[in-house]
């Protein structure tokens, strides 16, 4: 399983707020250079934003879906990185004292990430999540204090 957490140190709600807003996707996934909206209104149900990786010379597109949001406590999205498949990627947000325990969980869902998943894809994605986690914190931490959304 592909579970990693990490302490941050902002509130569930002040988190909240790098989550909630699809032009900071680029900030805390990894690979990500660009993204922005393409449908609905991020992150309700639905909506979706389209992203761009950079793997060397080329750029590839994707997109990400929202498939249930919880705020300021659950974000669950499906990530389509077309020819290799889409992805479930679940974040738990827990009030941890005044900070948040932020749990990530990803599996593979379609396409050849799905049917070539095994121990070795998941030490992989323990190694990008530890990033992942370390680059929302360093968002999360740069918000000031107090800053919430609407959601």
């Amino acid at each position: 399983m592909a579970v990693r957490h990490r302490l941050i140190e902002r509130s569930p709600e002040e988190l909240w707020t790098v989550l909630a807003d699809g032009s900071r996707y680029e900030e805390w996934v990894v690979g990500t250079v660009h993204s922005r909206p393409a449908a609905g209104d991020w992150p309700e149900v639905d909506s979706m934003i389209e992203y761009t990786v950079r793997l060397g010379p080329w750029d590839l597109t994707g997109h990400t879906v929202v498939r249930h949001s919880d705020p300021p406590h659950a974000l669950e999205l499906e990530v389509d990185s077309g020819r290799l498949g889409t992805a479930r990627v679940a974040i738990e947000v827990r009030r941890w004292g005044p900070d948040s325990l932020v749990i990530v969980d990803e599996h593979p869902l379609r396409g050849p990430g799905g049917r070539l998943h095994n121990a070795g894809v998941d030490v992989l994605l323990q190694l990008r999540h530890r990033s992942m986690l370390s680059r929302l914190a360093d968002a999360a931490e740069r918000t000031p204090r107090g800053t919430r959304t609407g959601s």
